[in-house]
């Protein structure tokens, strides 16, 4: 399991779903390709409803993740990539959500012009690395 800390001399993420630095523990790797507000089916989940969006794309992460024995809090970075400053509030709530501060991942937040659909509000690539006792090879 990855391992946040928040060192003393530093700014502090304040409960916003983020670690300022994150031990890595041996396992395996896990790199994703970015993660939007798609469902199986390809259908946008949450239209122009960025906490929507971003739930969506944490129940991807956990499909995912769930494929390979892995866990949110095995997460280690996540880069957050959305079009609109204003929003960013309400995707920090719902990631502080799905990360508890003990294990929450270190984080990366980029406003972007546009994403890969137009509809699309907020895209997250996350890293994680699972214990080996837990992973689970790829079929």
């Amino acid at each position: 399991m990855a391992q946040g800390f928040n060192p003393p001399g530093t700014w502090q993420p304040r409960e916003r779903g983020f670690s300022m630095g994150v031990v890595q523990h041996p396992g395996h790797f896990i790199h994703f390709t970015g993660q939007v507000a798609w469902n199986e089916a390809e259908e946008i989940v949450g239209l122009g409803d960025v906490a929507e969006q971003t739930r969506q794309c944490f129940r991807n992460i956990e499909a995912v993740l769930g494929a390979v024995g892995g866990r949110l809090e095995d997460i280690v970075s996540v880069t957050t990539y959305f079009t609109d400053r204003s929003q960013l509030p309400e995707i920090q709530e719902v990631r502080t959500a799905y990360f508890n501060s003990r294990t929450a991942p270190a984080s990366t937040s980029v406003m972007v012009a546009g994403l890969g659909h137009p509809d699309f509000l907020v895209e997250l690539a996350p890293i994680a690395v699972i214990p080996p006792e837990r992973f689970k090879p790829v079929v």
